[in-house]
């Protein structure tokens, strides 16, 4: 569906987007994370021709953005980070006029849109205008928006920022509904937890390339097995000598202090409270790739 060999990005003297190879196949989901500034937007940007590359190649659906830019987007959906919806209108009224601009037949647009509308479970506020709707509820129509061309990809760029679990949840079950009916997926997103249910696999990205790629079971197994304990500062000391004796990971940051060891019981032993003990995720390999500092532009 989407493959990348060797694409570079270059913003005058910064590289962002360095030599990226990837294969993202048909009917799969597949996630993009990384720390902002790793290149995940300028990726997104070139697979629809926004961003034009500086070298590699690139291909969606076998052809160039670079030249085929506008059969490619007939062919996506794209959930933007921003709503970027006309608050003075209704929703039924935005979504007719998406239609239009995308090129749905007229006689097709109504049926289309309520569909999508009762999908979403956004039917009972068809005739309300932006403006009087919640976060999720204006969340929910950007997906109905970019489900209206019937989308082969969907390309989805931190869909559930600052949505509330319950929303975050039904859109996550959403998703799941459009994988299994043969969508194309790529999802960017700093939720990890959100990207272990979602894909079936993805890449971390840093400074531009690829720090990892596989499933998220494999990623957690391969770079971060075993079981987790979260501390606060006051046992820092007893923690970090402990680490050193018994061949545990140990990690602080602004956070907490975090030892990883590869049983749970090996942390029980400890005999110090943890503030959590869980089994390593996604969120640890994460940190572990790309460090644990926030980046100076994050």
């Amino acid at each position: 569906m989407i493959k990348a060999r060797a694409l570079k990005k270059n913003f005058g003297e910064f590289c962002a987007v360095n030599d990226l190879t990837l294969e993202i196949r048909q009917g799969e989901c597949f996630g993009l994370l990384g720390p902002n500034g790793a290149g995940k937007s300028t990726f997104i940007g070139m697979t629809y021709g926004s961003v034009e590359r500086t070298a590699g190649e690139l291909s969606v659906f076998g052809l160039d953005p670079a030249t085929h830019a506008r059969v490619i987007k007939k062919r996506m959906g794209v959930v933007t980070q921003e709503n970027a919806l006309d608050e003075s209108l209704t929703v039924f009224e935005n979504m007719l006029i998406y239609c239009a601009f995308i090129g749905v037949p007229s006689q097709e647009r109504h049926k289309r849109v309520t569909d999508l509308l009762e999908y979403m479970n956004l039917a009972h506020k068809k005739d309300d205008r932006i403006l009087a709707l919640s976060g999720g509820m204006k969340r929910r129509l950007v997906f109905v928006r970019a489900l209206l061309g019937n989308p082969e990809l969907l390309i989805l760029d931190e869909p559930t920022t600052g949505l509330d679990p319950a929303v975050r949840h039904l859109l996550w079950g959403k998703v799941k509904e459009l994988r299994q009916e043969g969508t194309t997926i790529l999802l960017t997103t700093h939720y990890m937890h959100e990207a272990e249910v979602l894909c079936d696999r993805l890449v971390i990205m840093n400074k531009g390339k690829v720090a990892a790629e596989g499933s998220p079971a494999k990623l957690i197994t391969e770079h971060t097995p075993g079981h987790v304990g979260i501390y606060n500062f006051d046992s820092r000391e007893e923690l970090k000598s402990l680490a050193e004796k018994k061949d545990f990971i140990f990690l602080e940051d602004s956070s907490g202090i975090y030892l990883r060891a590869s049983r749970m019981e090996d942390l029980l032993s400890t005999g110090i409270p943890a503030l959590q003990l869980r089994p390593a995720n996604l969120e640890d390999v994460f940190l572990k790739l790309t460090g644990t500092e926030l980046a100076t532009d994050a």
